[in-house]
């Protein structure tokens, strides 16, 4: 690889390097045993979010059944699902005072509702602790199992939300034992259902995809019914994963979100700094300007 894709360039350089902000929340979450995929994927916006008392909250633990190349969550057998965390998870978002809050879960390939009843607990207790509160929910893909995407959307999110992260090309590389057809299953299925919830996928870029197969990536996710898309720089969190392949400039995204609008996408976040769940909640609101401010 070349030398030169070791160094960030400076629009990804200068939102990096506050890492350590945010002590206080980080603090907060220890105290109560929560885990934020925040912390565990090493997101370059932690400190940003941190200090301004928001954070995504990861459930059923900090290891994941399945290996990514992308991803720096620890792989391995994880614990059983805590019934309290649920409780913990809304107590800690009514502490923080947030009215939309995001909360995602490792793989648990192991369980025989691979997570989904964990999702539905959660979104139960939010309700409970937090007046009008609305849910964004980020699931991995349940094993493309209609009946736990049911499950899920039945519980009301405002947004039910499943990443591609990447083409189909590169699937099998860079999310293991994930399936491009089975991702996209996920969403069209979620679509469908009766008072569904707004579908949301995200994307990485730089892993190595072509320009045309990314314009057919989103049309494919498009054509679900999903219409809310993210879209982001692919960061290597340590050198034990996937290299960068590329890295964009900032106008690439720009044409980026203009394509995805006319395909049809509601709204679309896309910048160097983009992850699927910074900002939730402006995105879900279709805050004007929300991408840019994301770059």
């Amino acid at each position: 690889m070349s030398e030169a894709l070791h160094r960030l360039p400076p629009w990804v350089a200068e939102r990096s390097r506050s890492l350590a902000a945010g002590d206080a929340l980080k603090r907060r979450l220890r105290r109560q045993t929560l885990v934020t995929v925040c912390e565990e994927a090493r997101c370059p916006n932690l400190g940003e979010c941190f200090s301004r008392g928001t954070a995504t909250f990861m459930l059923l633990g900090d290891r994941c059944t399945r290996r990514c190349s992308f991803c720096s969550v620890d792989t391995g057998r994880p614990a059983p699902p805590d019934p309290d965390e649920p409780r913990r998870v809304a107590e800690a978002a009514a502490g923080l005072g947030l009215g939309y809050v995001v909360v995602t879960s490792v793989a648990r390939d192991d369980l025989a509702d691979e997570g989904a009843g964990q999702f539905v607990a959660t979104i139960a207790a939010l309700g409970q602790a937090i007046d009008g509160v609305e849910v964004e929910v980020l699931v991995p893909d349940l094993g493309g199992r209609p009946e736990l995407i049911a499950t899920v959307v039945e519980a009301r999110p405002e947004v039910f939300g499943h990443n591609l992260e990447t083409v189909e090309r590169l699937t099998g590389e860079v999310r293991g034992r994930a399936r491009y057809s089975r991702s996209l299953s996920v969403l069209e299925t979620a679509a469908g259902l009766p008072g569904a919830s707004l579908i949301k996928t995200g994307l990485m870029v730089g892993l190595g995809e072509t320009r045309a197969e990314l314009s057919r990536t989103m049309a494919d996710a498009a054509a679900t019914g999903c219409r809310l898309l993210t879209v982001g720089q692919y960061l290597r969190p340590t050198r034990r994963h996937r290299p960068v392949a590329r890295y964009l400039e900032p106008a690439e995204f720009e044409e980026i979100a203009a394509e995805a609008r006319q395909l049809g996408f509601q709204e679309v976040a896309a910048g160097p700094m983009v992850r699927s769940s910074y900002r939730a909640e402006s995105l879900y609101r279709g805050d004007e300007g929300t991408g840019a401010s994301l770059l």
